[in-house]
């Protein structure tokens, strides 16, 4: 594990549960319902039960980790975030924050295989992001306030398929596909994070760091992402939110450096945590 405490959906035995884990130990908080649509942390945050003292406390080392979220109401993306990377691909920086959005079938835990189907795997690319959870509902909120709804932060890495992305004419087969949103397996806690915005992002594809920015080049602050999104989408408890990537995305190198089959991709957020997961390239998804 890359850090030492945060929240995690976890297994353990026969079920699901939200931890809080510190250091070696964890208290378990809630446990996540069988039904097929559930997500213990979302759970948790609109009944209150993070806020609940006792609990079970067991060993990290029986816990397996998951993706922290599991059913988002919506997972929220900004394009183009880091001046760098505009430049690097060809276009204008955008005058106001570039929204798109992946879904949950595209979420996947730390270690876990990503299986890519064959005709999206000709340009397979990576992109190391900062991703947010959102922790209290935000309707409209004032600059000033936006980093008060955040729960924590997480590593995610936004997998792309950049063939399938240009060529649509929109971002989503390319961007959203099963698995393309690998996910830090542990939220880091708001309150462990002194700025958001001093954090740097290192991405590796197998051992060659292909990535190593810093949050402090974002066009638009997650501060500024959640008051701008806030506007038009009403963000809930246990939304995701992925706040761009930095230069050094495979595509726009000369010549390109893309995820081939059995390729390992590991994105680390300084103080976050990190996500690693080995690409296979499948001729049918099962």
């Amino acid at each position: 594990m890359t850090t030492t405490r945060g929240l995690a959906r976890a297994r353990l035995g026969d079920r699901v549960v939200l931890v809080l884990i510190e250091q070696d130990k964890a208290r378990v908080l809630a446990t996540e319902s069988g039904h097929p649509a559930a997500d213990v942390l979302r759970e948790a945050l609109h009944t209150g039960a993070l806020d609940q003292a006792g609990g079970e406390t067991v060993p990290v080392d029986d816990l397996e980790l998951l993706a922290p979220v599991a059913n988002p109401s919506k997972i929220l993306c900004v394009g183009l975030n880091y001046l760098d990377h505009a430049e690097e691909s060809g276009v204008e920086p955008p005058a106001r924050p570039l929204l798109f959005a992946k879904f949950p079938n595209a979420l996947r835990a730390d270690g876990a295989v990503v299986e890519v189907p064959q005709d999206l795997s000709g340009e397979l690319d990576y992109e190391g992001e900062l991703g947010v959870v959102i922790g209290r509902r935000a309707r409209n909120v004032a600059l000033d306030e936006a980093l008060g709804h955040v729960l924590g932060y997480v590593a995610v890495n936004d997998l792309s398929a950049r063939d399938a992305q240009f060529s649509d004419g929109q971002w989503l087969r390319g961007k959203s596909a099963d698995g393309f949103c690998p996910v830090g397996p542990v939220v880091t806690l708001a309150g462990d994070v002194a700025d958001p915005q001093a954090l740097r992002i290192v991405t590796r594809l197998n051992d060659q760091v292909v990535q190593d920015g810093s949050t402090e080049k974002m066009i638009f602050s997650v501060a500024e992402i959640i008051s701008y999104a806030s506007r038009y989408l009403t963000l809930e408890p246990g939304d995701l939110i992925l706040t761009g990537t930095p230069p050094g995305v495979g595509f726009a190198r000369k010549p390109p450096l893309l995820v081939k089959d059995g390729d390992t991709v590991t994105v680390t957020v300084e103080g976050v945590g990190g996500v690693t997961n080995r690409v296979r390239v499948v001729s049918e998804i099962r």
